[in-house]
């Protein structure tokens, strides 16, 4: 039962983009919540999708710092 929870919990967090121990060690003075973790991989996929339509724009296929 145990190795079916592991399971369902690596598939939920194997969708983000983000690090959860990157994004906790990042954090100096404040913890972090469950919902954060959400809440900035969907930060960071608008900012993804962003500097790509600007790189296409622009007729790239490479995302550059200045897409951002």
């Amino acid at each position: 039962m145990a190795a079916r929870k592991r399971k369902a919990a690596k598939k939920k967090s194997g969708d983000l983009i983000i690090s959860k121990s990157r994004t906790k060690a990042a954090t100096k003075k404040c913890n972090v919540g469950a919902e954060f973790y959400g809440a900035l991989d969907g930060a960071v996929r608008k900012m993804i999708a962003g500097a790509e339509a600007r790189a296409v724009g622009n007729k790239r296929k490479t995302l550059k710092a200045v897409d951002l």
